[in-house]
């Protein structure tokens, strides 16, 4: 009898174990589960939204806009498919960088090409070979080169572009895919078809459409 008694308490103890055992871990599952759910939602709570989205939604109301005594000529941004790009020239075009810079270079059927600060001076030699001190990566896309396009030049090296850009002068396929394409003429083609070297663009500045 005495036996029996033992065993049933052994038995007691046992479950009585198990039980404070599967309570203690059920709550240690659940505080740790809520601890979880806590740091996701400070996580959510301290999400920024991309900064570049919110440029690109600013730059697609905006167009640049390009004074030269032959007239004037208006073009769009493409921030979707060149972002960088777009921003760049956005900040040189406010900060007064193109103001007085000339068309050094134009090649009939081919393109016209701005953007040099050193075409500013008496020196034509050094036309083409300046910049405004830095370099931008490049934001190949899709985009075709058709009259009016509006890319950045460089050298050699695809992430060689500063200031510099061209506007097509009728389409030009073979460039697809090799120069970041970041705006479209909208206003002034006319004007482009008629731009000659040494023509200077005296205003250069960012308008809302």
């Amino acid at each position: 009898m005495r036996k029996r008694q033992d065993s049933f308490g052994r038995v007691v103890w046992f479950f009585l174990f198990a039980i404070l055992f599967m309570l203690t871990a059920t709550l240690g599952c659940s505080e740790k589960q809520r601890e979880n759910e806590k740091e996701g939602k400070s996580a959510k709570l301290g999400e920024k939204k991309p900064e570049t989205k919110e440029n690109i939604k600013l730059e697609n109301n905006k167009i640049a806009v390009i004074e030269t005594d032959k007239g004037i000529i208006k073009f769009k941004f493409y921030p979707d498919e060149a972002p960088k790009t777009v921003e760049n020239f956005i900040k040189l075009a406010n900060d007064g960088f193109y103001d007085g810079i000339k068309f050094h270079r134009v090649v009939p059927g081919f393109v016209v090409q701005g953007g040099d600060p050193n075409s500013k001076d008496d020196d034509p030699t050094n036309d083409g070979q300046g910049g405004p001190g830095y370099t931008i990566e490049a934001e190949f896309s899709e985009l075709q080169h058709v009259d009016g396009t509006v890319s950045m030049a460089r050298k050699s090296d695809p992430n060689s572009a500063g200031s510099q850009f061209y506007i097509c002068l009728g389409r030009q396929s073979h460039l697809d895919g090799q120069y970041t394409v970041f705006g479209q003429v909208t206003e002034g083609l006319d004007v482009v078809h008629k731009i000659e070297k040494g023509d200077v663009m005296n205003k250069v500045y960012i308008e809302e459409k």
